[in-house]
């Protein structure tokens, strides 16, 4: 992983984001929600305006984990009014960490996760949050062994589908 990049998405990565988007979110959970859900999220989450505002917004931030010239996951950080749920102005919210299934395993989400760091460090964030679905055991440990503790739960709708999300933060 010695060639990984990290780098800062604009919006004429819109297109390589939308299909690393959509892959990775397919590859985490579709096998546990129905076709007709995911279609719905997917289609709405990814669209070509909703992705353009967001990559417009000064307080979102998306970043691209590129190997050899080829996507192969993504960050989305939120701060200010961009948050999806209003915490303090202070904090920094992570959105999204996603990477390509078949690169699981090879720190791809740890360098991910090192960038959030670096975005908190400069915005100068008092802490991190983020929401994951109770059941994506894998992403909970993640979170968990990088020090956040869970403080609350919030309800997320996939397509007609309420979940269960654990809010964690990490206090920096």
């Amino acid at each position: 992983m010695n060639s990984l990049e990290i780098k800062k998405a604009t919006v004429k990565d819109l297109n390589e984001l939308q299909i690393i988007g959509r892959q990775t979110f397919s590859e985490t959970f579709a096998a546990v929600n129905s076709e007709e859900n995911m279609i719905k999220y997917l289609e709405e989450s990814f669209a070509d305006e909703k992705l353009t505002v967001e990559l417009n917004n000064p307080n979102s931030h998306f970043y691209l984990a590129v190997l050899e010239n080829k996507v192969i996951g993504y960050l989305k950080l939120n701060t200010g009014n961009a948050q999806t749920e209003k915490q303090d102005q202070n904090a920094l919210e992570i959105e999204r960490i996603y990477v390509a299934k078949e690169f699981h395993g090879k720190k791809v989400a740890q360098a991910l996760y090192t960038q959030a760091l670096q975005t908190a460090e400069q915005l100068e964030t008092s802490y991190i949050w983020l929401g994951v679905w109770e059941k994506n055991f894998r992403a909970v440990s993640f979170y968990t062994k990088n020090g956040f503790v869970q403080f609350d739960t919030h309800i997320f709708r996939l397509g007609n589908d309420e979940q269960t999300d654990l809010l964690m933060k990490k206090v920096l």
